[in-house]
C-alpha cells in the first residue's frame, strides 16, 4: 500500500485522526437528499394534513439535533461545535427533496455532519408520513458542496444550488 490511511496507525489499529495541529478555517458543507412517494403523501405533507402532524417541521428538527451529535453515531468523527445547520426542503411532482448545511470555523471538516443531518431528517419524514405511503424511497444522500480546509472549495458534478 502506497498511500498510509488517516484512520489507521503504524500497527494497523483504527484511530482518530489528531487535527490539533491543523489551522482553522470556515468550512461548511451541503449534503443533499430525496424521498420519493405517491402524490397523496406528497399533497397532504404540503397541505400539512399528515396524521402526525408538521412533517417538514418535525423533520428540520430532527435533522439539527442529528448533525449535533454525529460523533456519537460516526466512531471516527471529531465532536465539533457547529456555527450553524439549516435544512431547506423542495417538493417536486414525485419526492421531498433535503439540502442540509452544516458550517463551523475549526480544523476539521462538516461532511459527515450535513450527511447526518440530511440522513436523519429524510428518516423522520418517513416515520411522520409512513401512514400515507410505506412504501416510500430514500435514496441519493450525498455531499453537493464544501468549503474550507486546505481542499478548498468544492462542488459534486452536475451540481447546482
Amino acid at each position: 500500500m502506497t498511500k498510509s490511511l488517516t484512520h489507521i496507525d503504524a500497527e494497523g489499529t483504527a484511530r482518530m485522526v489528531d487535527v490539533g495541529a491543523k489551522p482553522s478555517t470556515q468550512r461548511t458543507a451541503v449534503a443533499a437528499g430525496q424521498i420519493a412517494m405517491s402524490t397523496a403523501a406528497l399533497a397532504a405533507i404540503q397541505a400539512g394534513d399528515a396524521p402526525k402532524g408538521d412533517v417538514l417541521g418535525t423533520a428540520r428538527i430532527a435533522g439539527i439535533m442529528a448533525a449535533k451529535r454525529t460523533a456519537e453515531l460516526i466512531p471516527m468523527c471529531h465532536p465539533l461545535m457547529l456555527d450553524a445547520v439549516n435544512l431547506d426542503f423542495r417538493f417536486d411532482d414525485r419526492a421531498i427533496h433535503v439540502r442540509a448545511t452544516a458550517s463551523l470555523t475549526g480544523p476539521t471538516g462538516v461532511e459527515m455532519e450535513a450527511m447526518t443531518a440530511a440522513s436523519v431528517a429524510l428518516l423522520t419524514i418517513y416515520d411522520m408520513a409512513k401512514a400515507l405511503d410505506k412504501g416510500m424511497v430514500i435514496g441519493e444522500v450525498r455531499v453537493v458542496e464544501k468549503t474550507g480546509g486546505k481542499s478548498g472549495h468544492w462542488i459534486a458534478e452536475g451540481y447546482s444550488a
